[in-house]
């Protein structure tokens, strides 16, 4: 499974804000290589969070495990190798269902719909909503963030609205979207949505990935520099 630059961006944006760093709960859906949920393990050292990654992907779990554990954070995150609907459901029958609510959620969803798909079956998991429409994924998260808590998700920019309209109907509200750019001469490719349990007034920005010598721009370059050994 590839590490995309747009997932980088995303967990290295999420991993600034302030949200992020005061939380001591952080879930992880869909975690795949284990990524995110690495990215969360660092630039949570000091309230030493722990980190629950979901994965219903049995290679691709085996993967995140392997990562986690050559990792200084293993002790703090704990790979579930199972659908998220099958973890909330043992959550919500669980005695220590208050104890189970997440500061933070976090996720890359399957975001293909009726795309061509890959003759790999384990791709077709990672990279379609076949297997976790996107109204599942949300009611799941609803039933697992806390009431203060923040969901962070990354989606095509030109189904940023359907997922703001699936968590207004459970009851999530934006409160920053983030328009990804490759560069500043195309349309933005990516949205990164911020949402909260409360209404606010919703921040909007814009990310641009390359300038036009194809270098890499200053704002990425911060974000990122913590993370890619080159920059």
């Amino acid at each position: 499974m590839k590490v995309c630059t747009d997932a980088c961006l995303f967990g290295a944006w999420v991993a600034e804000k302030e949200v992020t760093t005061k939380s001591s709960s952080i879930l992880d859906i869909g975690t795949g290589t284990g990524l995110l949920s690495l990215m969360m393990g660092q630039v949570t050292e000091t309230t030493k969070a722990k980190i629950t990654a979901v994965e219903i992907e049995a290679q691709a779990a085996a993967e995140a495990t392997s990562n986690f554990e050559l990792g200084p954070w293993k002790d703090r995150i704990a790979i579930v190798n199972d659908s998220i609907q099958n973890y909330t459901k043992a959550i919500l029958l669980s005695k220590e269902q208050v104890d189970k609510t997440f500061d933070l959620i976090i996720t890359n969803p399957p975001f293909f719909e009726g795309d061509l798909k890959s003759p790999d079956v384990n791709k077709n998991k990672a990279a379609h909503s076949t297997e976790l429409p996107w109204s599942v994924l949300i009611e799941n998260v609803s039933n697992l963030l806390s009431d203060t808590g923040s969901f962070f998700v990354l989606v095509p920019t030109l189904r940023a609205y359907t997922m703001q309209k699936l968590a207004e109907a459970n009851h999530m509200y934006l409160a920053e979207e983030v328009l990804v750019y490759n560069d500043a001469k195309h349309l933005p490719f990516r949205a990164i949505l911020h949402f909260q349990r409360n209404k606010t007034e919703v921040l909007r920005n814009k990310l641009i990935i390359k300038d036009a010598d194809n270098k890499y721009m200053s704002e990425f370059t911060n974000l990122l520099k913590n993370y890619y050994l080159h920059l």
